[in-house]
């Protein structure tokens, strides 16, 4: 199904609707980091330090969400920029988001994710990257 992609430094999105079962759809959203760098996760234990990565799949005509956005499971480690215990992801991460849908025609998922990246020396600013997908209607 449609993919589109954002390259940015030093990490790079893509974004896909892949077909499960029946009416339900996954959305993969995908991160790779260049080497050293890495995101955080979606749930970090305090809010004192890195920004957490949220995912935001738009409710939308012809399908509903169903469940909450998935991610591997992340590191936890003591984050040297910020002195305290994180989790996140680096090399290639896939968070999802199950989908199903309410129609047999075409529909378009859109949504964002905001991240952080940080290598062990600096962090950059907080980014948001928008997607669209067009899934094609049921055969």
């Amino acid at each position: 199904m449609g993919c589109l992609a954002w390259a940015g430094e030093p990490v790079t999105w893509s974004f896909a609707a892949n077909p499960a079962s029946g009416d339900t759809v996954e959305i993969a959203l995908s991160a790779a980091c260049e080497p050293g760098w890495h995101i955080y996760a979606l749930d970090l234990p305090s809010d004192a330090g890195p920004l957490p990565t949220v995912v935001q799949v738009d409710d939308g005509m012809g399908y509903h969400l169903v469940g909450a956005v998935i991610e591997p499971a992340p590191l936890e480690v003591i984050d040297p920029n910020f002195g305290m215990l994180v989790r996140y992801h680096g090399d290639r991460t896939i968070f999802t988001q199950a989908i199903r849908r309410d129609m047999d025609q075409a529909i378009t998922v859109q949504g964002s994710v905001e991240f952080m990246a940080c290598n062990d020396k600096t962090c950059l600013p907080p980014r948001q990257v928008e997607f669209k997908l067009e899934i094609p209607p049921l055969p």
